[in-house]
C-alpha cells in the first residue's frame, strides 16, 4: 500500500502514520517528493487492506493499493525519477550523463593508471575495473581480488574518479565495500539473493546488472531485495540478453530502456561491451542507448586489448574511447543530457 501524506504535514505526524504501519505487521518506507511525502507499507500482501484504516489518520490524504509485484522499485510509490549519488558531485539520474569507463579487470598498476587518466581526460565520471571475476571456465583469469582492489584505489588518488567493481561472493561484501565507491553485482549474481539482501544493508550504491535470461519483471523484483533492506541508492544496467543471435555476445535489449524507465523510477544505464562483445559495435550501441533515455553507459576500454586478460575484443582503446565521447557529446545534447568538457587523448 502506498499511504500519501497532505501537503506540509508535521514530522511528528509522518512518524505516527510510521508507527501505526509497524504495529500492523508492515516496514514503512518514507519516500520525500517535492511537495507531499508518500509512505509505502511493505509486507505480507495477504492482510494489506488493514491499512485501509490509516486513512482516518491525521494527515493522510488517501491510501492506495500498489499493484506490481514489486513495490519500492515501482512508480506507484516514487513517480518522479529518482537521482542517485555515485559520490560527492557525480549524480545518475538528472541532466548530466554519467559516463564510467575502464579495463574489465584490473592487471597491474600501470595498466590501470594510464587507462584511469585517459578515461578521465575523454570525460568518464567514474572508473570500472573488476577484481573479482566470475567466470564460465575456473581455468580462466578470475581477477587480483584484494591486491586488484588496492591498486583501483591507487588509481582513485591518481584521477579523482570514484571506482565501481564487482563483488562476486556474500563474503567478500565488507572487503569490496572498503574500497569501492559503487558496488556492481554481475548478471551471474542478479538472483542471487543473499548477496542482494547484504548490499541492501550498506549505504553504498549499487550497480545491478540484468541477468542474461531474466525478464523486467524478475529484474525489478532483484532490484526490489536491495531497496527493501533499505539501500535506496540502486541503478540498473541492461548489459545484453541471451537469444539465437550469435553475431554478437549478446543481444543489447535496447527496449529495455524505455520499459524500465516507464516501470521504474530508477536510474539506468547500458553496457554495450559486454552485450556486443566486438569493440567496433560499441559506440553505435552507446549513441543508441542515449537515444533511448539512458541516463549513463558503462565502457570497457583497454590500453592495449590485444594483451588484455580478458574482454579484450570488446574493448576500446583510449583514443577510440576519446573519439566515441566526442561524438557522443551531440547525441547527448539531441536527448537534453550534458557531458563535461571533453577532448581528445
Amino acid at each position: 500500500m502506498i499511504i500519501v501524506m497532505k501537503q506540509k504535514v508535521s514530522a511528528e505526524q509522518v512518524d505516527a502514520v510510521s508507527q501505526r504501519i509497524r504495529s500492523l505487521g508492515y516496514e514503512p518506507h518514507i519516500i520525500h517528493g517535492e511537495s507531499r511525502d508518500v509512505i509505502g507499507a511493505v509486507g505480507d500482501e495477504r492482510g494489506k487492506m488493514v491499512l485501509q484504516s490509516l486513512e482516518s489518520m491525521a494527515g493522510v490524504e488517501k491510501v492506495v493499493p500498489i499493484l506490481k509485484p514489486y513495490k519500492l522499485a515501482s512508480r506507484e510509490v516514487c513517480p518522479e525519477p529518482s537521482q542517485v549519488e555515485l559520490a560527492p558531485g557525480v549524480v545518475i539520474g538528472g541532466a548530466e550523463l554519467i559516463v564510467m569507463a575502464g579495463p574489465c579487470s584490473v592487471e597491474s598498476e600501470e595498466q590501470i593508471v594510464f587507462t584511469a587518466q585517459a578515461v578521465k581526460r575523454a570525460g568518464a565520471r567514474v572508473l570500472r575495473g573488476g577484481a573479482f571475476k566470475p567466470r564460465t571456465s575456473p581455468y580462466s583469469f578470475q581477477g587480483m581480488e584484494e591486491e586488484g582492489l588496492k591498486l583501483l584505489d591507487l588509481a582513485r588518488q591518481e584521477t579523482g574518479l570514484p571506482i565501481v567493481t564487482e563483488v562476486v561472493n556474500p563474503r567478500d561484501v565488507e572487503l569490496v565495500a572498503r574500497y569501492a565507491d559503487i558496488l556492481q553485482v554481475g548478471a551471474r549474481n542478479v538472483q542471487n539473493f543473499a548477496l542482494l539482501k547484504m548490499l541492501g544493508q550498506l549505504d553504498k550504491p549499487v550497480l545491478l546488472k540484468r541477468g542474461m535470461a531474466t525478464t523486467i519483471q524478475e529484474y525489478l523484483m532483484s532490484a526490489e531485495y536491495i531497496l527493501s533492506e533499505g539501500n535506496r541508492r540502486v541503478v540498473l544496467c541492461e548489459r545484453g540478453i541471451r537469444t539465437f543471435e550469435t553475431a554478437t555476445r549478446n543481444t543489447l535489449d535496447i527496449s529495455a530502456v524505455p520499459v524500465l524507465k516507464e516501470q521504474t523510477h530508477l536510474p539506468v544505464v547500458i553496457d554495450p561491451s559486454h552485450a556486443t562483445g566486438h569493440a567496433q559495435l560499441v559506440p553505435s550501441m552507446c549513441y543508441a542507448g542515449v537515444a533511448a533515455g539512458c541516463d549513463g553507459l558503462i565502457v570497457e576500454v583497454h590500453p592495449t586489448p590485444e594483451t588484455a586478460a580478458s574482454d579484450g575484443p570488446q574493448s576500446l582503446r583510449p583514443a577510440e574511447f576519446a573519439d566515441m565521447m566526442l561524438k557522443l557529446k551531440r547525441f547527448a545534447e539531441v536527448a537534453e543530457r550534458t557531458l563535461p568538457q571533453v577532448g581528445g587523448c
